[in-house]
């Protein structure tokens, strides 16, 4: 992707409308993201009308008030506009985080005819290596919204996957709001679980070899064949409660999963409402 504009100047939509226009500016911006290309034009009444979606859709996978982290995404609007005043006009419709091709960089009509852009708006997504992902995800954003980055995110296969929604709660590592719910129904065992549990699978097998290291690290602490016993039974014991506890979750855990995920969701709409407040 970086090789497809490394000799061009891209612009930022903010206030200074700052240029990216050396070699490692754009490769910092454009590396290992997806990238967005925008084709529209102020005098087309579909663009108008989708502008205000793809703000939103792109302003909730990269604003810091909707997401943990900012998604590997890049939005560069390609004018087809007729005028400078019009492409300014525009871009007040795009997020302040997106760029821009300037009206004079005549590499926007090379990019219209090098995707085969037929149609306006188009949204044509790349991959990092520029190859195409989605020739036209209008239609897609529309329908699905912020979760359909999701998709787009496994198949380009990009090297970081910390993408986090706010919502998730205090838990860096769960992927959904079931996660709770899932991480309580399956047990899932920690580093410290795992290693006791393949210390119980190696006396279990009964070899000489693991007996004599056991022994040995016993005979260490000063406490013998005695101090195996005694941790092999605690072990054993654990083991036990594991299997019994098996896929089975409380009542009590279960409701303190589900009250998580709506408190989650209130929070949320609260936020929300309180910043539509403030707009």
């Amino acid at each position: 992707m970086v090789d497809l504009f490394v000799d061009r100047i891209l612009v930022k939509n903010n206030k200074d409308q700052d240029e990216l226009d050396t070699e490692r500016e754009i490769v910092m911006r454009l590396q290992n993201r997806i990238l967005m290309l925008f084709f529209a034009s102020a005098k087309c009444d579909t663009c108008q009308e989708f502008a205000p979606t793809l703000h939103e859709f792109f302003k909730q996978l990269t604003d810091e008030f909707y997401v943990e982290r900012s998604a590997q995404l890049v939005l560069l609007y390609i004018s087809l506009d007729e005028s400078e005043e019009q492409l300014e006009s525009f871009l007040k419709e795009l997020p302040k985080k997106s760029l821009f091709l300037a009206y004079e960089d005549p590499y926007r009509r090379e990019l219209e005819a090098m995707f085969n852009v037929e149609e306006l708006p188009t949204v044509v997504v790349l991959r990092p290596d520029c190859s195409i992902l989605i020739p036209n995800a209008v239609e897609e954003i529309i329908r699905l919204g912020p979760d359909c980055y999701r998709n787009w995110h496994e198949a380009a296969e990009l090297i970081d996957r910390n993408f986090l929604m706010n919502e998730d709660f205090e838990e860096k590592s769960m992927r959904s709001f079931s996660d709770p719910v899932r991480r309580l129904k399956y047990k899932v065992e920690d580093e410290k679980k795992k290693k006791k549990k393949k210390k119980r699978k190696g006396w279990g097998r009964g070899g000489d070899d693991g007996g004599e290291v056991e022994a040995g690290a016993d005979d260490k602490d000063g406490g013998g064949h005695s101090g195996a016993g005694d941790r092999e039974q605690s072990i054993l014991g654990e083991g036990a409660e594991i299997r019994d506890a098996g896929d089975a979750v409380s009542a009590e855990e279960e409701e303190e999963g589900n009250r998580r995920i709506d408190d989650g969701k209130i929070r949320r709409k609260e936020t929300d409402r309180k910043r539509e407040q403030t707009e």
